[in-house]
């Protein structure tokens, strides 16, 4: 969900279109390509976040003490680069605009909770860079 309307009506998210008689699967402006690249990028950061992971923990058995956490932090922020990337454009294209089909909106939970990712993803990557294993 990442523009609710205000009178409860609906809601619009990057796979479907909800309203208060069920959820579609197609979007009126689904061919578009601003929304695929939304859609694209949302699923490679989830790819580079769980990649990241797994290389954390493959590090952390692995590695000698004293060095850093350079690949996870590497993947970790190209995770964050594509968070800020697909937030962005459907910022730029979608948010406050009359493609959301409703005139009088706000902004959903996944969408505040992308920027909050994004954030996050950008403290993770940084604090592996720093953090040494001990």
């Amino acid at each position: 969900v990442w523009v609710v309307s205000d009178s409860g009506a609906g809601s619009v998210g990057l796979w479907k279109n909800c309203t208060t008689g069920g959820c579609a699967d197609t979007l009126s402006y689904a061919g578009e390509d601003a929304l695929k690249a939304v859609q694209a990028f949302t699923i490679l950061s989830i790819i580079f976040s769980v990649i990241s992971l797994v290389v954390f923990v493959f590090q952390l058995f692995t590695m000698e003490k004293g060095n850093r956490f350079f690949l996870s932090g590497a993947t970790m922020l190209v995770c964050w680069l594509c968070v800020m990337v697909g937030a962005s454009i459907y910022t730029h294209h979608y948010a406050n605009s009359s493609k959301n089909h409703y005139a009088e909106s706000h902004h959903g939970y996944s969408f505040i909770l992308t920027w909050i990712c994004f954030c996050f993803s950008f403290i993770i990557g940084i604090l592996y860079l720093v953090l040494r294993k001990k």
